[in-house]
């Protein structure tokens, strides 16, 4: 079960790519829509992101599975979600109703806009399926080395032309079994729709258990993009912004939750301090209470309280499944296109049913939450802030440093980072070495969670600030071992080059402070840039030399790994 959870650890970040971009989209379609400004072409701006999730996730995806986050994995993407939707187009057969009584070239419309619409159905599975295989195509295929003469589609170039192979397959199956395809589909939504309250009471459960792993992002993928179907448009979600009067069900129950729930969790950890720390974490948790109700984020309030007190966010995960249930039997209808804040609780207010019930529904989930809260804390001395046996000092975050480059300390440096990736809330880390990690100089830089979902991964809950702290890190942290730097596990024996005119063109091995290889590139740190003599290394086969940043190269060999290896100490 446990590799099982970890292989999907990746495609959960990864889904977070596309739908980074619902808020804009959302936010335009609403705007324009007559109810609000009445603007034709701001609505259609934001229609056109929900009529292409499919392409849009396909390129997202590849892009988030790639282990560097190379823009040829989102390329790759885009090529098999177009190879496979119009292949599969050609291979459906169009019902003999459609065309019936219609002139040749009608019929020949009318055909091609059935086959569009029948496959646009399926398009977010099939953008799905799409960046999925071409992220591991990339990962697997991206430093390929093909004979001199194929030498220009070696490499990253040779990934898309997999990715178009692969979009042949997915046509073949789509195109060919189209017909049991959108049957299973209906009878699963019909499954998911049918199972009224208990299956939206599950659903709230197991979208906060999951939140521990990051995989309620593929719950709710499922959820929001493919169950149901109002006219071709599939999805809750995609429903409820084109118009279906019975789609939210799998969104509503979030608005009490995070609009009154949580935030009133925080107002009883805040009473539930000492004294004399109050005013010390006062700050803290008005800020992750006001993003909660503001945005709809959660996650950094949740995980002050999910290692802690496991038994109360079980509460919590049963409260939100609670919520789901009740507002769908008041008839309660409400959607969002990032979260259940007050944001999107206001510019989707008029195409909601019954919104105005959120606001009591919210008042009593506040008081109950506070309730259950506020006693748990007292009760079993709980140790949410403000209550710390050893409260952190604030010597611990070193203000001289940078932030990237003081999270990369606390990571045990840049030597212990093999990948830095982020989704919404979270740093997602692959490291060498759990020992180095200092947890208690994370939470002084404001981390409120850390959690170990494998062997050597890790996730540091930040909040919102988690995307802009990750680049901030990479930059810190420059080239890592995960892009191909050779360990002294993995190196190739330093016998097979001699090394001496490479160290002498490069200033001696004393100038080299680290080096490793990236497809067919050698990076190096140096000493002294002065030292490096560019006429030697070319001679020596460098066909190109570049110095990105002052001590850093970059030399473009044939045969990268083995010289890589070979300046190693």
């Amino acid at each position: 079960m446990k590799p099982s959870l970890q292989a999907l650890q990746p495609l959960g970040r990864a889904l977070m790519l596309p739908i980074a971009v619902l808020p804009i989209a959302g936010l335009l379609l609403r705007l324009g829509q007559p109810d609000l400004l009445d603007i034709a072409f701001v609505s259609a701006a934001g229609n056109a992101i929900f009529d292409n999730l499919g392409i849009l996730f396909a390129i997202g995806i590849g892009v988030g599975l790639a282990r560097d986050n190379n823009g040829a994995a989102g390329l790759a993407g885009a090529v098999c979600f177009l190879v496979a939707t119009r292949g599969a187009e050609t291979l459906l057969t169009v019902p003999s109703d459609i065309v019936s009584g219609l002139a040749k070239d009608a019929a020949t419309l009318a055909s091609d806009a059935w086959r569009t619409k029948a496959v646009a159905k399926l398009s977010v599975p099939i953008g799905i399926l799409s960046g999925l295989g071409s992220g591991l195509l990339y990962n697997r295929y991206a430093t390929i080395k093909l004979p001199d003469y194929l030498a220009f589609f070696g490499g990253r170039r040779f990934v898309p032309i997999l990715a178009g192979t692969l979009g042949l397959v997915l046509a073949a199956l789509v195109g060919s079994a189209y017909a049991s395809i959108n049957a299973g589909v209906d009878a699963i939504s019909r499954a998911v729709i049918g199972s009224g309250l208990i299956g939206l009471f599950v659903y709230g459960v197991l979208n906060r258990l999951l939140l521990i792993t990051g995989l309620h992002h593929i719950l709710n993928n499922v959820a929001w993009f493919i169950v149901g179907d109002f006219h071709g448009t599939t999805g809750d979600l995609k429903r409820f912004f084109a118009g279906d009067p019975t789609a939210g069900a799998f969104m509503t129950g979030f608005f009490p939750v995070m609009m009154f729930g949580l935030p009133a969790a925080c107002f009883a950890m805040y009473r539930s301090a000492l004294p004399e720390r109050r005013k010390a974490v006062g700050g803290m948790l008005v800020s992750m209470g006001l993003t909660s109700f503001l945005t709809g984020v959660t996650e950094p309030i949740e995980f002050t309280f999910i290692f802690l007190a496991p038994s109360l966010f079980l509460v919590h995960a049963v409260l939100t499944g609670a919520a789901m249930a009740v507002t769908h039997m008041l008839g309660i209808l409400l959607g969002f296109g990032f979260s259940a804040g007050f944001f999107d609780y206001v510019l989707n207010f008029t195409k909601a049913t019954r919104p105005l019930w959120i606001v009591p529904f919210g008042a009593v989930y506040a008081l109950l939450y506070y309730s259950i809260f506020r006693f748990a804390i007292v009760r079993f001395n709980l140790k949410t802030p403000g209550r710390e046996d050893e409260p952190i000092g604030e010597e611990i975050a070193d203000a001289s440093t940078d932030r990237g480059e003081s999270f990369v300390a606390a990571l045990g440096g840049a030597s212990n980072l093999r990948s830095i990736d982020a989704c919404t809330t979270r740093l997602r880390l692959v490291v060498d070495n759990q020992a180095k990690v200092d947890e208690r100089r994370l939470k002084a830089l404001g981390a409120v969670g850390v959690v170990r979902p494998s062997a050597d991964g890790l996730q540091v809950v930040l909040g919102p600030i988690a995307d802009a702290v990750a680049m901030e890190m990479r930059a810190a942290a420059g080239p890592l071992r995960a892009a191909g730097a050779v360990s002294s596990n993995d190196r190739l024996p330093s016998s097979t080059m001699d090394a001496g005119p490479w160290l002498e063109a490069l200033g001696g091995r004393d100038n080299i402070l680290e080096s490793g290889s990236a497809s067919s590139r050698v990076w190096l740190h140096v000493a002294d840039a002065a030292r490096i003599d560019e006429d030697k290394l070319s001679k020596l086969g460098a066909r190109m030399i570049a110095q990105p940043t002052p001590g850093t190269f970059h030399l473009l060999i044939a045969d990268a790994e083995p010289v890589a290896a070979a300046l190693q100490p």
